[in-house]
């Protein structure tokens, strides 16, 4: 291939799939699980009381 038809394929790009989606569910319910136990753990830290 010449150069010039180099630089005119269009290719790859970024599309969503089951995979991504997925992986990014599983982000959001990691993050909200950790924010989760550190209020936990704050809230039991202000009040004193243990599980």
């Amino acid at each position: 291939m010449s150069d010039l038809e180099l630089y005119e394929v269009v290719g790859g790009g970024f599309s969503f799939s089951a995979a991504f989606l997925n992986a990014m569910s599983r982000t959001i319910n990691t993050i909200m699980d950790f924010g989760r136990t550190i209020g936990t753990s704050i809230r039991m830290l202000v009040s004193g009381k243990r599980c």
